[in-house]
């Protein structure tokens, strides 16, 4: 039987081949503008708990003003599939990457709680879209390469929260949050434009006719469920780990900073190094030991109650939590009875949503409770996805053994 990669070849394979230095240009711009979208999260972390202080916010309040994000991400998010099919990949990634460098500082500095919301779901709207569009173009640049670039690409997107959380720390130490914040979006807002002159044309990906969103069979919705688990625990530490320094423990503005960067900071050497692990190990001693050690870390950061412990980690954390979904996607686009672009497609949806959902959970939960009670939900869910480890053993197959089981 035809292999799913010649029956549901897509547009872009089809569209005329760049020279060999153009496509080296666009390697190296697309991760650029990866990590370009990974230093706004990382310099609106540490911004998150100076406007929370600024305007008085409780966590259910600020967990509602996070939830603007999510469903502005969402609402994007449904749409991208059509207007990458229209417009192409580039340019939507262009553009919606200058949106996200002008809500950064909206949010920051917004003076009132209507304000803070609106500017929260424009910059969740323009990463729900630039997101399906850089991952678009990193993969008609893939596919041109003919060699796996998508993992060091998301290694690169942690590499950048590294630095915004990094350089914030250092910003917010000697210059007031108002500077730090507009400094940020408007260096990252040259880096997109200057690094989007190499990507590919437009229309590499234009009128791609594929499915955008594919419903998962029912080994697909499992993976989908454990994506949801170590994305939502992923959110979690974005949007409350300097929170928790900050209003729990009583760190100030440089070291609560600190406990993101050290979490974005593991997590992109995780990504770096994950290929080799896998090698060694195998998919399922790897998400269990990496699950696990992201159960520890959190709860080593909660349990503990020191800034210098929780540090540690959230750095575990981020450790942890660094391989697990890209080994999600391999299982996901192995499985027997559904279509490799469509499994890792279901399977990437269902995990954002814990992505997005997680940090008003967390909120909400941390309102009724304690913020450090609602940090034991990532703690859970991690030791969830260590206990069902075992379903990824299919990540490991054999080309030879899927074509078997395919044409069973």
């Amino acid at each position: 039987m035809a292999s799913p990669s010649t029956t549901l070849e897509p547009a872009i394979a089809r569209a005329a081949i760049p020279t060999a230095g153009a496509l080296r240009r666009a390697r190296l711009a697309i991760g650029v503008v990866f990590l370009a979208n990974g230093a706004v999260f990382g310099s609106w972390a540490p911004q998150i708990p100076l406007v929370q202080e600024r305007l008085g916010l409780g966590p259910a309040t600020l967990g509602a003003a996070l939830l603007a994000m999510a469903v502005g991400a969402l609402a994007a998010m449904l749409c991208a599939g059509a207007v990458i099919a229209r417009f192409g990949s580039a340019p939507v990634t262009r553009l919606t990457g200058l949106v996200m460098c002008l809500a950064l500082p909206m949010a920051a500095l917004a003076t009132g709680l209507p304000a803070l919301v609106a500017a929260l779901a424009l910059l969740g709207a323009a990463n729900g879209m630039m997101d399906v569009a850089m991952n678009a173009h990193a993969i008609a640049v893939e596919t041109r390469l003919q060699r796996p670039i998508m993992s060091s690409l998301h290694g690169m997107f942690s590499l950048g929260g590294l630095a915004g959380a990094g350089l914030g720390a250092v910003a917010l130490g000697v210059v007031p949050p108002a500077a730090h914040v507009l400094l940020a979006g408007a260096l990252l807002g040259l880096v997109v434009l200057l690094a989007a002159r190499f990507l590919l044309p437009g229309h590499v990906d234009v009128a791609d006719a594929g499915p955008h969103f594919v419903w998962p069979s029912r080994s697909g919705l499992a993976f989908g469920l454990l994506a949801f688990l170590v994305l939502m625990s992923e959110g979690a530490a974005l949007d409350w780990s300097a929170t928790w320094l900050r209003t729990e423990l009583g760190a100030d503005p440089t070291r609560a900073a600190l406990a993101f960067a050290a979490f974005s900071g593991c997590m992109a050497a995780g990504r770096f190094t994950g290929d080799s692990l896998r090698r060694r190990c195998g998919a399922v001693t790897l998400v269990r030991g990496s699950a696990l050690l992201a159960a520890i870390g959190l709860a080593f950061a909660v349990v503990l109650a020191t800034p210098n412990a929780a540090i540690l980690g959230f750095a575990c954390a981020g450790l942890g939590l660094a391989n697990t979904v890209p080994v999600l996607f391999g299982a996901a686009g192995r499985l027997p009875d559904t279509a490799p672009g469509a499994g890792i497609a279901a399977t990437a949806s269902i995990g954002y949503l814990g992505f997005l959902a997680g940090p008003p959970l967390i909120g909400f939960i941390a309102q009724m409770t304690s913020l450090g009670t609602a940090l034991g939900l990532p703690v859970f869910a991690c030791g969830m996805v260590a206990l069902f480890a075992s379903m990824v053993r299919i990540a490991d197959a054999s080309p030879d053994g899927l074509q078997a089981r395919q044409a069973r």
